[in-house]
């Protein structure tokens, strides 16, 4: 079943999420249903409150592995790099964001219920920490300057309206022939 994502501004996404204390089917059940979510969005990544669900459940695909990840924690952070990065959470929304270059993090897999180590690099670990912060209630835009933030308040109103700006811009700029 496809979720619909939240956008900015709703309430589910600035909560601490609870971690999870078993495995059972109607948490696979809705792992399942975050990657179909996360697919149909063109997504690289989705938090379970973005879908309205405060617990600590992500789910990442950069095009390897999926990977689905049960109380996840980044338990080492090394490097710095400031790159684009979006949200599912903020349709069109792209910005400049400082994050770790490389990440160690710990999760249990929602398959065998162990607890697993993985260390990761390049759009993983961006998509890791972006994925992270969701359960602590931490949305991309918290990590911008709020000078930055100022000058896309306008931007930030949109979705905070249940737009988009992937949207807005087609509308606002059509071509014309001569």
């Amino acid at each position: 079943m496809k979720y619909r994502i939240l956008h900015y501004g709703e309430e589910p996404l600035k909560k601490v999420s609870e971690p999870v204390k078993a495995i059972d089917n109607d948490l696979k059940v809705l792992i399942k249903d975050m990657f179909e979510t996360m697919y149909a969005a063109n997504g690289v990544g989705l938090a379970a409150p973005q879908i309205g669900k405060n617990i600590r459940v992500v789910v990442i695909d950069c095009g390897d592995d999926p990977i689905a990840m049960i109380n996840p924690s980044i338990i080492k952070m090394t490097g710095k790099e400031t790159a684009p990065e979006g949200c599912l959470s903020f349709p069109g929304l792209s910005e400049n964001v400082q994050r770790a270059t490389k990440v160690v993090a710990e999760y249990t897999d929602p398959e065998d219920g162990e607890v697993y180590e993985i260390e990761a690099e390049g759009l993983l670990a961006r998509a890791i920490q972006h994925e992270t912060d969701h359960l602590d209630g931490v949305v991309f835009v918290d990590r911008m300057s709020k000078a930055r933030k100022l000058q896309i308040k306008n931007e930030l109103e949109i979705i905070k309206q249940g737009g988009s700006l992937a949207e807005e811009e087609e509308e606002e700029s059509p071509i014309e022939a001569k």
